[in-house]
């Protein structure tokens, strides 16, 4: 495949910020010193979301009216290089590789709102990544954003990516991982409502959770990972005082774990646990839900988290926020956490490949 790894990039819901981000991302010129990225989407969509120059190609005048003057011309210097094999991309500075799966009528696409075609494209694109990449045509992929309801309106009945990507590639024992500026968090649930996070915990799950972020961290350059597990509950049950979830689980999946030879210690107070990360003590913090984790990090690196996902057969990084319908074709959105995807799978791919 090359020096630089081949990237597959999926476009996410057509009608959020996921075309226009591609295409800033793609704009930047190190992007392709490190990586030889390929973009799965629709050629229409990419092109008029970004106003960029593609054959043949009638943008609606309902389309146009959505893009504010003055983005129109930003992107004039990129072309887009619509392939159907692999082969046939350029990987070179300038124009931007897309296998265009031609799903999206664009006359019926609404920016900024739910549509069920753009979920059912966005899986699409998803389907067409995990295959790629199942066949070592790809060394990563990473996905722009999709929307949760959109996806489930459409029939996919995931609370997300991890999950749709853990069905396609059958993958048991996965976990999601969040790295930003000076954190690493991996989640032993991820989108639970809060009421029911306490009974779906058990010491298996967290224990596998442990060994995953254990395991993995030798790709961020960490042999022997230090790693802190969060409580559930206020100062981490107070000894059974506030919930009894550190006893029941949390502390049995550690005493597995310390004799597999994992260096592990907690649990810890979910709030002296961050404070002890960035201090230096920990390589990697588990936390127990969703919000646990990603509340501190994205404090820290709002525009720079990205989202990796632990236990797949393939590497997948993704952005570390949503569609963002509320600026979608007002090109003002943020690729920053989009680069910082496409690098770190760059990252991964080479050092998995030692």
């Amino acid at each position: 495949m090359g020096k630089r790894p081949i990237i597959g990039i999926t476009m996410g819901d057509a009608a959020g910020i996921g075309p226009e981000i591609i295409v800033k991302a793609l704009s930047k010129k190190e992007i392709y010193k490190v990586s030889s990225p390929l973009v799965i989407g629709d050629g229409k969509a990419l092109s008029a979301e970004c106003k960029m120059p593609f054959a043949s190609l009638r943008i609606p005048q309902s389309i146009k009216r959505s893009i504010p003057r003055g983005i129109e011309g930003q992107n004039a210097k990129l072309k887009l290089n619509s392939i159907n094999r692999i082969e046939e991309a350029r990987f070179k500075f300038g124009t931007i590789d897309l296998i265009d799966l031609k799903n999206i009528k664009i006359e019926r696409l609404k920016i900024g709102r739910i549509n069920k075609m753009a979920a059912r494209a966005a899986v699409d694109y998803i389907k067409k990544a995990v295959s790629l990449a199942r066949k070592r045509k790809l060394d990563a992929i990473v996905t722009a954003p999709i929307n949760k309801e959109g996806l489930n309106k459409a029939g996919f009945k995931f609370s997300g990516h991890t999950e749709l990507l853990a069905h396609l590639t059958r993958t048991k024992n996965y976990a999601m991982m969040l790295v930003g500026g000076p954190l690493r968090v991996v989640l032993v649930t991820t989108h639970l409502p809060l009421n029911e996070v306490s009974r779906s915990l058990n010491k298996e799950k967290i224990y596998q959770t442990i060994e995953l972020a254990w395991d993995n961290m030798k790709y961020f350059g960490i042999k022997k990972p230090r790693i802190g597990v969060v409580g559930l509950n206020p100062h981490a049950g107070e000894e059974g005082l506030f919930g009894k979830e550190e006893k029941e689980f949390i502390i049995p999946a550690m005493k597995k774990a310390k004799k597999k030879g994992i260096k592990v210690e907690g649990p810890i107070p979910p709030d002296t646990v961050f404070y002890r990360a960035l201090k230096g003590e920990f390589d990697c913090v588990v936390c127990m839900y969703h919000d646990q984790g990603l509340i501190p990090l994205k404090m820290l690196a709002f525009d720079k988290g990205v989202n990796v996902t632990l236990g797949l057969p393939i590497i997948r990084t993704s952005v570390d926020h949503g569609t963002a319908y509320e600026i979608a074709g007002k090109g003002i959105a943020n690729p920053q956490s989009l680069i910082e995807a496409i690098k770190l799978a760059a990252k991964l791919t080479k050092a998995k490949r030692v």
